[in-house]
């Protein structure tokens, strides 16, 4: 079940689409960059903008924080939306489950369906990030005098091209988590509606009142477990040392909205009548 879902989702012409403008925005921003050389000041622009000019390598990291706020949330929220939705619109859900599949067994299905998209699509903009920001603007000058290509960390010290793997690897993985959560979201709300549209849109709606709350003195009480909180604690992972306290937090919250959101789904799912 699993595969045939994994399957499916690598034909889909919409998922390819959203991968590709995920990878075009940082691919125009490097363009526009390295035409211009005109880089945002310290403290003003995305993250890791003012320093991608100097070093390439740091790219993967601006292009993850390009597309963080507005892209990515919306093409997971497309994808996941349409897990159940887009069976029930199409006509196919009924069908699917006259064989013998669980409806559990469909859910966790889908949930792997939507993390490998979340996955890739993390991964995908890490690499193209890594191609044109190397492309564009090189390894650095201390690559350039034979170096070693030594990157600044946000704290000031020097992080071996080694260290910087590792740590834009673990990115990758807290933000594939943050968007997962959004991805369960995304499922539930599929559940509940027959649309697509409506399930996506539910998806976007959270993530806009987390966003205004966000900023609230009167929502200081919720604000930890509000699910953006937290999407912008992988910076501290380019600190050195690391801050951990604020990541463990953040894939705490994370964690858990996965599973509020994936137990809310398969409550409804599983008593719900299935007409189309």
């Amino acid at each position: 079940m699993i595969r045939v879902e994994l399957a499916l989702m690598l034909r889909r012409r919409r998922v390819w689409l959203c991968w590709a403008l995920l990878c075009a925005l940082p691919a125009l921003v490097a363009v526009l960059l390295a035409t211009t050389r005109l880089a945002p000041a310290p403290g003003r622009g995305g993250a890791f903008l003012s320093a991608v000019v100097s070093n390439g390598q740091l790219f993967p990291a601006a292009a993850l924080a390009l597309v963080l706020p507005v892209f990515l949330p919306i093409t997971v929220a497309v994808v996941a939306g349409d897990a159940i939705a887009g069976e029930a619109s199409a006509g196919t859900l009924r069908y699917l489950l006259v064989r013998p599949v669980g409806r559990l067994r469909l859910l966790v299905a889908k949930l792997v369906s939507v993390t490998a998209f979340v996955l890739l699509a993390v991964l995908l903009v890490t690499i193209t990030g890594y191609a044109v920001g190397v492309a564009a603007f090189g390894f650095g000058p201390d690559a350039a005098l034979g170096g070693g290509g030594g990157i600044a960390s946000l704290s000031g010290a020097v992080l071996t091209p080694a260290q910087l793997l590792v740590r834009t690897a673990g990115t990758v993985a807290y933000l594939a988590l943050c968007m997962l959560a959004l991805g369960a979201l995304g499922l539930f709300f599929s559940t509940l509606t027959d649309s697509p549209l409506a399930a996506a849109l539910g998806v976007l709606a959270v993530v806009v009142t987390s966003a205004v709350l966000l900023p609230l003195d009167a929502a200081a009480a919720i604000r930890t477990y509000l699910p953006t909180t937290h999407w912008l604690a992988w910076i501290d992972l380019y600190r050195d040392p690391v801050l951990w306290p604020s990541l463990r937090r953040g894939a705490l919250v994370q964690l858990g909205w996965v599973t509020v959101a994936f137990g809310a789904a398969w409550a409804n799912f599983a008593t719900k009548d299935i007409t189309s």
